[in-house]
């Protein structure tokens, strides 16, 4: 009976930690550039039952009872890196990435983490600091393709589909993109950004097909509908686990309370 108890506590846990994790996608439908999460969710490992029984003639024998499943967990999660669509915004300093690339690989803006390392965003929601370097909105420098800042002076500057940035005529550097035909392997650490394990560096993107549109955003991959159904079906599956975690316990009650009088 105890089995039973974890068994239905195990997919409780399993279906808030969903629960959550679809809330935190809904949170995030109108960020720019944001990749909606998945879930994974897994069976523990199913335990074979046996018994002893005893045989007249050979003494006691192994028996098999069955197998008993003991539960389940979220294994990972893992963003779902679609492209999302473009919104027009006019604003000079937003950037978004038309990708073209093969449907297993995805682009991204080679960011400086500020430690240092390359971090890596879709979302082209840029700003141009005090000093007149291309930045993030959160204050990260937006790299050029050689690793270097790109430094503007302004917000009154053009980029072309390739990349390339000029302000009054001057060219200013190419954004620098980053290619990575397993998006599965970036972490996401914040602030839209991902990063590689060991920190890592992604290989530019090179000519792999892309187009950079200014005055663009790429909105959220979330579909709020299929999202809220999913957290809905989550609920229902709570709910569900707790009526048998309660169908337990009343029975473990009765044992104690009642037939443990006798």
């Amino acid at each position: 009976m105890l089995r039973g108890l974890y068994t239905a506590a195990s997919g409780m846990i399993a279906q808030q930690r969903k629960a959550d994790l679809l809330a935190n996608n809904l949170s995030n439908a109108d960020t720019p550039g944001y990749k909606t999460d998945q879930s994974s969710i897994r069976s523990f490992p199913k335990m074979l039952l046996s018994y002893m029984d005893k045989n007249g003639t050979t003494g006691e024998v192994v028996k098999s009872v069955g197998s008993l499943a003991t539960g389940v967990y979220m294994q990972e999660t893992l963003p779902l890196f679609k492209q999302g669509d473009l919104k027009e915004t006019g604003n000079r300093t937003d950037l978004a990435i038309l990708d073209q690339a093969s449907p297993q690989g995805s682009l991204f803006f080679r960011i400086d983490d500020g430690n240092g390392h390359e971090a890596y965003t879709r979302n082209g929601n840029f700003t141009v600091n005090p000093e007149g370097y291309l930045t993030t909105a959160s204050g990260h420098y937006v790299l050029d393709e050689n690793g270097g800042r790109i430094q503007t002076g302004g917000t009154d500057f053009s980029v072309d589909a390739a990349g390339a940035v000029t302000e009054n005529g001057r060219y200013a550097g190419t954004i620098g993109l980053a290619y990575a035909q397993n998006p599965a392997q970036l972490e996401k650490t914040g602030d839209g950004l991902y990063t590689l394990a060991n920190n890592g560096a992604l290989p530019a993107a090179g000519q792999n097909g892309f187009q950079i549109k200014q005055g663009c955003l790429e909105s959220s991959n979330v579909d709020e509908t299929k999202t809220m159904t999913d957290m809905m079906s989550a609920y229902r599956s709570f709910e569900a686990n707790q009526k048998v975690l309660q169908a337990y316990d009343a029975s473990l009650g009765k044992a104690v309370n009642d037939v443990g009088k006798v």
